[in-house]
Formats: structure tokens, C-alpha cells, sequence
């Protein structure tokens, strides 16, 4: 197989998953900004936006590309089965990692924001918010990986060309439109 066989194969077989994140980016710069609400309700929530969004992407793209490297290997089966121990113990981790980076890039904006003098909202609710957006976009980030991975393979396609694309448009998506449900759910109807 020539270099240039593989690079146009490659390209055919990412560019849909990159033109679905160019329109996902584009909805997603869409909610925020439509979260001028909440963003004035809740002092540094912008600041946090960051490092929530960076959180799906990294914590969700690795879980992706654990579960592609699993089907590669043989150890994983490309269908949701609940008993597959590999498979609980990925979404386990992917969750906990989810909830936990979520917490602590809460705790870090609030102590720089403090440290500079900054308006910024109370630690607890920006932990309150960070936790609920973080478990809710990641039960939807876990529910999205494993069908576009196992959807992918089954096709016959690499998963790990889906995954990068789809799963960090994917969570940047779920990730502001859960931060908006968990700005109100926290703080009020806002």
C-alpha cells in the first residue's frame, strides 16, 4: 500500500467526523453565547468554562480511545454488554476522572479568582455546578463514545479517527448546555 493510498483513505474516512465537529463547534459557540444569563449570575463561571470543556474532551477522548484499543486487541466486543467487566470498569473510570477533574478545576478557579481579587461566586456553588454539569455531561459523553466507537468499528471504520473529532465537539456541546441546566438547577432559575 503507497503512502498516498493511505493518506487519501485516512482523509475519507476522517472528514466527516471533521465536518461534524465544525458544525458541532459552531453550535457550541452558539449556547455560549446564549449564556449571558448565567454567566453574569455566577461570578467566574466564565473562567471555568475552560477548563470544564477541556476536562470532556481529554477525559472522554481518552475512555474512546481506551475502549478502540480494547476492540483492536480482541478484549472488548462491539456491542453494550453490562457484564463485560472491561467495559464497567472503563465507564467507571472515565466518570470518576470526569467528577473529579470537574471538582478541582472548580476549586483552582476559585482560589486564583480569590487570589487575584476577582469577583467570583461562592466555592460551593461553583463545585455544586461544576459536579452536576460533569455528571450529566458525562453520562451523555459515555452514552455518545461507546455508540460511536462500537457504531464505527462495526463498519469497519478506525475508531480512533472517530473519536477525537466527534467525542471533543460532542462534549463541548453537552458540556455548555448541561453547564446551563446546572447553573439553574444551582443557583435558580436563571
Amino acid at each position: 500500500m503507497s503512502v498516498r493510498s493511505v493518506a487519501v483513505d485516512a482523509y475519507r474516512e476522517a472528514a466527516p467526523a471533521l465536518a461534524a465537529s465544525v458544525v458541532g463547534g459552531l453550535f457550541a459557540g452558539a449556547v455560549l453565547g446564549g449564556m449571558r444569563a448565567q454567566l453574569r449570575a455566577v461570578e467566574g463561571l466564565l473562567v471555568l468554562v475552560p477548563a470544564l470543556l477541556a476536562t470532556r474532551g481529554n477525559v472522554y477522548g481518552a475512555f474512546g480511545a481506551r475502549l478502540a484499543t480494547g476492540l483492536h486487541q480482541g478484549v472488548v466486543e462491539p456491542r453494550v454488554d453490562t457484564g463485560d467487566r472491561r467495559l464497567r470498569a472503563a465507564v467507571a473510570a472515565a466518570m470518576s476522572n470526569g467528577l473529579l477533574a470537574s471538582g478541582f478545576a472548580a476549586v483552582v478557579a476559585y482560589v486564583v479568582l480569590a487570589v487575584l481579587a476577582r469577583p467570583v461566586a461562592g466555592l460551593g456553588t461553583l463545585v455544586a455546578i461544576a459536579l452536576v454539569a460533569g455528571l450529566l455531561s458525562g453520562v451523555a459523553l459515555t452514552g455518545a463514545v461507546v455508540a460511536v466507537v462500537f457504531a464505527g468499528y462495526r463498519r469497519g471504520h478506525n475508531p480512533d479517527t472517530l473519536v477525537g473529532p466527534l467525542v471533543t465537539t460532542t462534549g463541548d456541546v453537552f458540556g455548555l448546555a448541561f453547564l446551563v441546566l446546572a447553573v439553574r438547577v444551582v443557583v435558580g432559575g436563571v
